[in-house]
């Protein structure tokens, strides 16, 4: 379909996407999210036949995982907006060279981190969370060692997607996505239930369908119609002015990330000592909160692609046209999505097989990020993605950093301890962080600064 033209004066150049490659690149997106939580949610509930203590197990180490492999989601984008903006650039070449060196880079942080955790994860367990219940503390042991094992996998599929979607093909993915959530719902099926394995057999198919994902993806990588050339690995190069490019971006993304993770972490030490109730609730807060942002984590990925192209084509104006629309998408796509949830409240907690006072205090939690999510998350989640691809991440990362710290640890302290509030203090907390980010975001994006940030 032939991209849309400006009309209304000589000199306005034609859009670099159109309607129909917008909804090629933001559909797939969407589904494939939609996918990821849903797998997430799957993976709760089956896990939660074996038990509150495995649940609780599982979602103490699901804030580690976030936490590590944040680092790979960070190098990921970096490697995702420098790739952008070559094609944006009109520079194939170097966007393969780029994309060389991001899974070098990514292979060597993945590798190490696996390394660590294998190693260290019961000192690691006993120092964030020494007071938890013993059961409890059994199965979070089993779970992250497997977890560690599929870090370099989840690597690599992470990079691999980024680079596609850089490309506007974020169809691969999703299907990639689809493959990886049956094999792990399959998986999950024999090893826990028929196997009797538990919070291992949830871990070990998890593992294979990153397997499978990440040797998939690399196949698709090598389709001669991507406008990326195929970086053969095996061929060794070492470009250090790409890599510095990529690490610009990474680095402080990941930084931003893993720093927002470890305030999650500190503030999840902060609930196990409100006991098992507190631990399971949370974990399916979260597990819902995912569901309620999923449009606007697949816009925000797409944010990426749309934005780097445009800043790498000097196309500044263009750039501010994208993200004012897919900020009104991600805004109304939020609202549609969150009034569903907060009214099927009470159908939404059955599946998990929480005892009463436990799914009272989880559907307290939905609401809070619920409601924050339509009002605020994705002025603090989705805009920042802008700045990101536009080369501006060194200004995200440190306002998202001191917002952890001054906002969502400090005030999740007083409001869950001081005030008494427990958990819900600390959600509510969130939502304060929230709006500190988001104001600061929207200021930095109206004006002109981040515009001086581009990488080619």
């Amino acid at each position: 379909m032939a991209k849309e033209q400006v009309t209304s004066t000589a000199e306005e150049k034609p859009m670099m996407f159109s309607r129909a490659e917008m909804k090629q690149l933001l559909i797939p997106l969407l589904l494939e999210q939609a996918l990821t939580v849903m797998i997430g949610m799957m993976d709760t509930i089956m896990v939660a036949g074996c038990g509150e203590a495995a649940v609780s197990g599982v979602s103490l180490v699901d804030t580690i995982n976030l936490l590590l492999s944040n680092v790979f989601a960070a190098l990921a984008t970096g490697g995702a907006v420098v790739a952008s903006q070559y094609l944006g650039k009109k520079d194939p070449e170097e966007a393969g060279r780029s994309a060389k060196m991001l899974f070098y880079v990514i292979l060597i942080a993945s590798t190490a981190i696996m390394t660590l955790c294998l190693i260290f994860r019961v000192s690691m367990l006993d120092a964030i969370y020494g007071t938890i219940e013993a059961d409890v503390m059994e199965s979070a042991r089993t779970y992250l060692f497997w977890s560690a094992v599929s870090y370099p996998f989840l690597a690599m599929y992470n990079a691999s997607a980024a680079l596609l979607r850089s490309m506007g093909n974020a169809k691969i993915s999703l299907e990639t996505s689809l493959v990886m959530n049956v094999v792990n719902v399959i998986g999950n099926s024999l090893l826990i239930y028929v196997m009797n394995m538990g919070v291992a057999g949830a871990a070990i198919a998890t593992l294979v369908s990153r397997i499978l994902g990440a040797a998939v993806m690399q196949i698709a990588l090598q389709n001669p119609r991507c406008t990326i050339p195929y970086p053969k690995l095996h061929e060794f190069e070492w470009h250090s002015h790409l890599v510095k490019k990529i690490l610009y971006v990474g680095v402080p993304n990941g930084l931003e990330g893993s720093i927002f993770q470890l305030g999650k972490l500190i503030l999840l030490g902060l609930v196990s000592t409100f006991g098992t109730v507190s631990i399971a609730a949370n974990a399916v807060g979260n597990t819902m909160a995912s569901l309620e942002v999923l449009p606007g984590n697949a816009i925000g990925l797409g944010m990426i692609t749309v934005v780097g192209q445009c800043v790498g084509a000097h196309e500044f104006k263009q750039a501010r046209m994208y993200v004012k629309r897919m900020m009104m998408l991600s805004y109304a796509s939020m609202a549609a999505l969150n009034v569903v949830i907060l009214l099927s409240m009470d159908l939404l907690v059955i599946p998990f097989n929480l005892s009463a006072e436990t799914a009272e205090m989880a559907k307290k939690l939905i609401a809070i990020h619920g409601l924050g999510s339509i009002f605020i998350w994705p002025m603090a989640f989705v805009l920042p993605n802008a700045l990101r691809a536009a080369g501006d991440a060194t200004f995200t990362m440190v306002i998202s950093i001191f917002s952890m710290a001054a906002f969502r640890v400090f005030f999740g302290y007083i409001l869950a301890q001081n005030c008494a509030m427990g958990v819900v203090g600390v959600w509510l907390a969130m939502i304060i962080d929230w709006i500190f980010r988001s104001t600061l975001f929207l200021i930095r994006m109206k004006g002109n600064r981040w515009e001086s940030k581009v990488l080619v």
